[in-house]
């Protein structure tokens, strides 16, 4: 199945794993929205909205970077606006942003709580609500959400609840909108790293080179996101998927060179047993 000339918006997309769908779907020709917050270079980040944008279009798609802070109805509604103006509709939505603090109850100030909770839940659920009037009229329509599966083990809540509840809700999203937009053609599933994922977030808050020495590239996430939007919406929803099972269905299982160190020992994600 083509991408080429299907428009996709991705949330957070300005680097790390949102970024790097992005640049899958531009080589095959994809427009990319890019819907995040850094319009000015943070030199611990990195990127821009706009270089970002660069990168997309000198991979082979075309790209719109519009400035957008989910939190925010009127900024979503801009983004909407504009990716429509511009290529025409909606086909593929990706909700990456996400905010997180690994803290427990009493070390989780309450701005941080908020953050979370109007990000990973509020905004992904506002923006899912602007597409979804364009997605019913897209080319094999599909959301997909970056969150994990639903591991109710306590030792997963025990140290992070606030983060681990903002996360799974949006796998709850993501199977409501499954079985909601189903008669409406439009798939929605959950995508998950086995391993972490060497990203901004796991050198300057987690584990630092560390960490990322012993995480994979979030070019892992990229190929199987591809080969998930590549499923018919039909058929292929209501999954929260494995990076490491979505490749497994493609045969491919050989992913050392996924590796940050190939040959390393892996650290295995939140939430994955």
């Amino acid at each position: 199945m083509s991408f080429a000339g299907k428009t996709v918006v991705i949330t957070g997309a300005t680097r790390g794993i949102g970024k790097a769908i992005g640049l899958r779907l531009a080589r095959e020709g994809a427009n990319i929205v890019i819907a995040a917050k850094s319009v000015e270079e943070n030199p611990k980040l990195g990127g821009t909205i706009y270089t970002a944008a660069a990168e997309m279009e000198a991979a082979g798609g075309k790209a719109l970077a519009v400035p957008c802070d989910i939190r925010f109805e009127e900024q979503i509604q801009q983004v909407v606006d504009k990716a429509v103006a511009q290529f025409g509709g909606i086909d593929i939505l990706i909700n990456n942003a996400s905010a997180i603090s690994l803290t427990p109850t009493e070390q989780t100030a309450a701005k941080r709580f908020d953050l979370m909770c109007s990000i990973n839940v509020r905004g992904t659920f506002l923006v899912t609500k602007a597409c979804v009037p364009f997605l019913r009229k897209g080319n094999n329509p599909h959301i997909l959400t970056l969150s994990p599966p639903l591991n109710l083990d306590p030792k997963w809540f025990a140290n992070h609840v606030a983060y681990t509840v903002s996360k799974y809700d949006m796998s709850l999203l993501t199977i409501g909108w499954a079985r909601e937009f189903k008669q409406a053609g439009i798939a929605a599933n959950a995508l998950w790293p086995r391993t972490t994922i060497d990203t901004a977030a796991v050198r300057n808050l987690l584990g630092g080179q560390m960490l990322a020495n012993m995480s994979r590239k979030p070019e892992i996430l990229a190929d199987a996101a591809y080969y998930i939007l590549n499923k018919p919406a039909s058929t292929c929803t209501g999954n929260l998927f494995l990076d490491e099972q979505v490749l497994a269905g493609e045969g491919i299982t050989d992913l050392d060179h996924y590796s940050v160190v190939p040959g390393a020992e892996l650290y295995t994600d939140l939430f994955v047993e």
